[in-house]
This record gives C-alpha cells, structure tokens and sequence, in this order.
C-alpha cells in the first residue's frame, strides 16, 4: 500500500495521475499547505524539504516501509516498482527521464514563477510578469516541436507526460493560448482523454479554495513561515 501525503497541486497531481494509470492501492493523506500541515515534524520526517508530494511504500525495495521525497523521484520510483510508463529500451528509457528532467528543472518552477507573478504576487510587477509569461511560452514552444514529430515526450506514453500534463491544465492562468501550440493541444487532448489520468487529476480537488488566498496562505506559501526553523 502506498501512503501518499499530498495537495491538489500540479506536483501533487503528477503523482496521484501515475497512482491511477498503475492501478497501485493507495491512501490519501491531505497535506493542507496553505494551513502550514507542511511543517509539522510527522510530514518533514518524510519531505526534509517542506514540500509536498511525498510517500510511504509499506512493501519498499527491501519489504520493509520506505520514504520518498520529491515528484520525479516519486514517479521513477513508482515506474520501478511496476515495471510501468519507463521503458527496458536504453534510448526510449533516457528520452523519458530527458523530459521529466525538462520538467522539474525548468517547466514547473518557470510555469510556477508565471503563476506567482501573475496570480498571486501583492504588487504586479511588469518586468516579472512579461518575464515569466515569456519563458512559459517558450517552453510551450519547445513541447510543441517535440511533438510534433512525437506522439508523446518520450516517443510512448510515460512518467515524462504524465509528470508535464498538470503542469498545462492551467495554460490561461500562464498566460498562454493552446491554439498557439497545435501539436501540443494534440497531445494535451488525447491525455486528458484517458479515464485514469482524469481521476488521478481530480484526486483531493474538493479540497480546493476559491476566492482570494487569506494572509495565513500568503505566510504558509510564499513568506515567513517558509525561512522559520521547523
């Protein structure tokens, strides 16, 4: 059994997506970051980084319960244990993890600086709203040029899609115009088709809050209670 400590986040939800399309047994533990659950001592014994996802497997590598922090380790982790979404050929292997790699270096923390700068950020600043919307259309574009010759990130269907899909739902909010990226709105569609990626997607969305962030959000996520001692 999997013991995920999540939030209906895109980091989280690359996880529960791949939780789905394996059809591994799980449990949901809500980590409410808004709240600070983030920083309570029983969550930093699994994620040192105050960050969610993270996960216990109670049958680990050895049979016995073990930890994992950080998504992308999270989904090769899981594409491991499953034989699942990572393919045995070296070449189609190395394009996956390319792509995850393109993700968690560049695609998540670039489409997560739009976000703040555009959404959330007190003051709107030009400089780093017409910065960051750039640079999320920019990589939009480097997607869109892969598939266009691809029908997925990796050549099949992998961690690397599964892992950038949560990452374009919210394209408006960044920004962007999928019909702009023709290829990518291919790929965007035919994964948002598949029953098990949706419900991974919709995992925890009930939990979600509309309306602006309250003060106590804006310290748990973006100021003091980030550089606190926990």
């Amino acid at each position: 059994m999997i013991e995920l400590h999540s939030w209906p986040t895109p980091n989280g939800q690359k996880v529960t997506i791949m939780l789905e399309e394996c059809g591994l047994p799980y449990q949901v533990i809500p980590v409410d970051i808004q709240r600070g659950d983030q920083f309570k001592p029983e969550f930093l014994r699994i994620s040192p980084n105050n960050k969610i996802p993270a996960m216990i497997d109670s049958e680990g590598p050895n049979g016995t319960p073990f930890s994992v922090f950080e998504s992308g380790a999270m989904l090769l982790y899981l594409a491991e244990k499953t034989g699942k979404f990572l393919s045995k050929d070296p070449e189609t292997r190395y394009a996956a993890i390319q792509w995850l790699m393109f993700q968690m270096g560049g695609l998540g923390p670039m489409l997560g600086q739009a976000h703040h700068f555009r959404q959330y950020a007190p003051d709107k600043i030009p400089y780093a709203i017409h910065r960051y919307t750039n640079e999320a259309g920019r990589l939009y574009g480097v997607m869109d040029k892969r598939l266009a010759s691809n029908e997925y990130l990796a050549g099949e269907l992998s961690i690397a899609d599964f892992a950038c899909y949560p990452w374009i739902v919210p394209y408006e909010r960044q920004g962007q115009d999928l019909l702009r990226f023709p290829n990518l709105k291919r790929w965007f569609d035919v994964l948002k088709a598949r029953p098990q990626l949706r419900k991974g997607f919709e995992v925890l969305k009930d939990l979600r809050r509309q309306g602006p962030m309250d003060e106590e959000a804006r310290r748990n996520l973006f100021g003091s209670e980030q550089y606190r001692q926990h």
